[in-house]
């Protein structure tokens, strides 16, 4: 039958030794750390990927232009790829008209089973080549969420490992000293001599 007698690490008593007051107080820093400093880790992480991610956004959105343009033909070499994670695309010839220049025709990615005749909306870099979209606010809140809950979790990873190493170390150093006193204390009980 036994019973638990809490905080008795914190006590002075004839039985605690410094292997017991080094894990009393790496409990205490563990716990703070994973109800502090975990969230706060993760929360900061989000702001600076949230702040990251919106600036890139914002510049592609000023160096890309979007265009809705007609399908005019599908390039017969072109594989289907998946652009971007959102969905598979495939290099199309397509063809709009440009206020005061007239009507222009170039190489773009489509949406997968996009027909000649339809029209879908591209978006072309500085130098004319079709790029995908800039971020919009979905992604942005998603690669946040994605950021802060990875450095959240990093973060207990390497609090827990910390624990563990200092529990080890902790153990190994009490199993020396009842070694020790093991080998001070078994020759008056069993009468040999050591």
């Amino acid at each position: 039958m036994g019973t638990r007698v809490r905080g008795w690490r914190w006590r002075r008593n004839p039985l605690r030794r410094r292997s017991d007051v080094v894990e009393a107080w790496t409990a205490l820093a563990v716990a703070v750390l994973l109800l502090l400093g975990a969230p706060l880790a993760g929360a900061v992480a989000a702001w600076w990927a949230h702040d990251e991610a919106r600036s890139t956004a914002v510049a592609q959105r000023a160096e890309r232009r979007h265009v809705r343009a007609e399908v005019v033909g599908r390039d017969p070499d072109s594989l289907p790829a998946l652009h971007g994670g959102r969905e598979y695309t495939y290099r199309a010839t397509v063809r709009w008209a440009e206020p005061g220049d007239g009507s222009r025709t170039a190489t773009a990615q489509v949406p997968a089973g996009t027909r000649p005749g339809e029209r879908v909306d591209v978006w072309f870099d500085t130098r004319g080549r079709s790029v995908p979209p800039p971020p919009d606010d979905a992604t942005i809140w998603q690669h946040t969420f994605a950021i802060g809950t990875c450095a959240t979790a990093g973060t207990v990873g390497v609090v827990l490992l910390g624990r563990a190493v200092v529990r080890r170390v902790a153990n190994g150093h009490r199993m020396a000293e009842w070694e020790r006193e093991w080998g001070r204390t078994e020759p008056e009980w069993t009468g040999r001599r050591a």
